[in-house]
């Protein structure tokens, strides 16, 4: 059956259409994102949801939406996605960061012209009749200092733009290194500095518990006499109670907003006051930008649900569709290691460490960890995936540590999981050989070459006779077929393990008849998603 995604805000036709190339089955309802009961009652019948703005996905509609894989926003902000919601519930949310953004770069620069010069107040003032040519003293921007917090997608296009015009840069970027700012043109200085010296200020951060109020009332105080600030980047970065007492005093020349901390914005500090710019949050608004953050979405989603490639995800690492070929075999098999790690383990789980070797240290480790924490996870809770296991593990406070190596031994490369417990650790590794098949090499230090089939059993033993006899006649008489049988062990008369590709669940009869024998230590049936 093909995928099924509703779009509940209105999409340009051409995002429509791809959905339907694609042989998605998508249902256009642009007016579904405002009815919030509505929206509850049906969301359970699709596998992907496409939204803008108007569409608020809560934690109640997350709570309906059985089915739901993928959410996808055409546009940067999700603050009207319940992301912690979606995370547990396993759902994948994106963004398109990428489609708007020249238009929001251009808004900001746009913005940076009209506090200059004043132009919303004299365009009114003409309009109104009067000719008051003296009044609007402006300020060029040649030669003047731009500090930029966030200098990343837009806040670079910023930089560059603005390098154009003759003004000198500086940033604000804990995440820009020294070379980028070299190649940029631009000066990277602390946020002090970057207050003291700028005499226009730009944001273009996320909002996010690091830099709410970056902006801060003590922060303000900080910048220099004359100084003009722009934000189109989001509500809450800046105190505007505070901005609008410096904009009073005559401290701040002059602000331009496209965003504020409550939206819609009917009132605002900032509202009436001298040569203060402010825009309905049109930094996306053009027909291109539209345009092009629909048809992303739209690919997005598309690949998601039918390559399984995930491309600028907010809660799970991207992979994309030619990482997905290649690491489709590996992100099978660290599923499968984690599976039998969880399933083998009855304690709780204090510590979760993964080696990665050789060709397995060169893929996306991210991606492969959520594998495997899933892969564990799932023996507790069937309906976790590779979305919400980080979550859950983290809630538990299980730590995650990875380590990953040049190749060094017979494999191109394996994955090896080892789970701690407050009694002990237990170890498993796995490759995927030549014919693209994931198989488990080593269980508790001992070498093996086990195919990995849906239904197996697994048994610990002392290297003992009459192991292979005890197994096999006790499936034979029990009418359960072994498709595949694999022994190892440490050495004469020492630990040894079995593990038995059988073709159907194993019967609780006789799991009781095998330990009867007295011959094993364990015996642990286990099931694995080879689909």
């Amino acid at each position: 059956m093909a995928p099924r995604v509703l779009i509940s805000d209105k999409l340009s036709p051409a995002a429509i259409q791809i959905f339907k190339d694609r042989g998605i089955d998508v249902d256009f309802q642009p007016d579904l994102g405002k009815d919030k009961d509505r929206l509850a009652e049906v969301i359970g019948n699709y596998d992907g949801l496409a939204i803008r703005s108007a569409t608020k996905v809560t934690e109640k509609i997350l709570a309906n939406a059985t089915n739901l894989k993928v959410i996808g926003r055409a546009g940067i902000g999700t603050d009207n996605i319940d992301k912690e919601a979606a995370s547990k519930k396993g759902v994948i949310v994106m963004n398109t960061p990428f489609g708007n953004m020249i238009t929001t770069a251009e808004h900001a620069i746009a913005m940076m012209f009209a506090v200059a010069r004043q132009l919303p107040e004299a365009s009114a003032s003409t309009h109104a009749g009067k000719w008051e040519k003296s009044r609007f003293m402006g300020v060029e921007l040649t030669a003047k200092t731009l500090g930029v917090i966030g200098a990343g997608n837009i806040g670079g296009i910023v930089c560059d733009r603005a390098r154009g015009l003759k003004m000198k840069v500086i940033a604000y970027d804990p995440f820009l290194s020294e070379e980028k700012a070299d190649k940029m043109g631009i000066e990277k200085v602390e946020l002090d500095d970057l207050l003291a010296r700028a005499d226009f200020i730009t944001l273009h951060v996320p909002l996010t518990d690091q830099t709410r109020n970056i902006l801060s009332a003590e922060n303000l105080a900080k910048t220099r006499k004359g100084v003009r600030i722009i934000n189109c980047a989001r509500g809450g970065l800046v105190d505007e109670a505070a901005l609008a007492e410096l904009l009073k005093s005559g401290h701040v020349a002059g602000a331009a907003f496209d965003v504020f901390s409550v939206e819609p914005a009917v009132e605002n500090p900032l509202f009436n006051l001298p040569n203060v710019v402010c825009t309905p949050h049109l930094g996306a608004a053009t027909t291109e930008a539209q345009e092009n953050v629909a048809l992303q979405v739209a690919e997005q989603m598309s690949n998601y649900l039918l390559t399984g490639a995930v491309e600028n995800a907010l809660n799970m690492p991207s992979v994309t569709a030619e990482e997905a070929k290649v690491m489709g075999p590996w992100l099978k098999l660290a599923g499968h290691l984690g599976s039998f790690a969880g399933q083998s383990t009855a304690e709780p789980i204090k510590a979760i460490n993964i080696l990665y070797d050789g060709v397995a240290a060169t893929m996306n480790l991210e991606a492969l960890n959520c594998a495997v924490i899933a892969g564990i996870m799932k023996s507790v809770n069937p309906d976790v995936n590779m979305v919400s296991a980080p979550v859950i593990a983290k809630e538990r406070g299980i730590k995650i540590s990875t380590t990953n190596q040049d190749k060094s031994g017979a494999f191109d490369g394996y994955i090896k999981v080892t789970i701690v417990t407050e009694k002990r650790e237990r170890t498993i590794a796995g490759s995927v050989f030549s014919d693209g098949k994931p198989r488990f090499i080593q269980i508790k230090g001992i070498n093996i070459d086990a195919e990995i089939g849906r239904y197996m059993v697994y048994t610990t033993n002392k290297d003992v006779p009459g192991i292979i006899g005890a197994l096999g006649q006790t499936m034979g008489a029990s009418g359960v077929n072994i498709a595949n049988f694999t022994l190892g062990r440490t050495g004469v008369g020492g630990d040894a393990i079995a593990l038995l590709y059988v073709d159907q669940p194993i019967p609780d009869d006789v799991l009781a008849a095998l330990a009867a024998t007295g011959k094993f230590e364990q015996i642990k049936p286990l099931e694995f998603d080879v689909a």
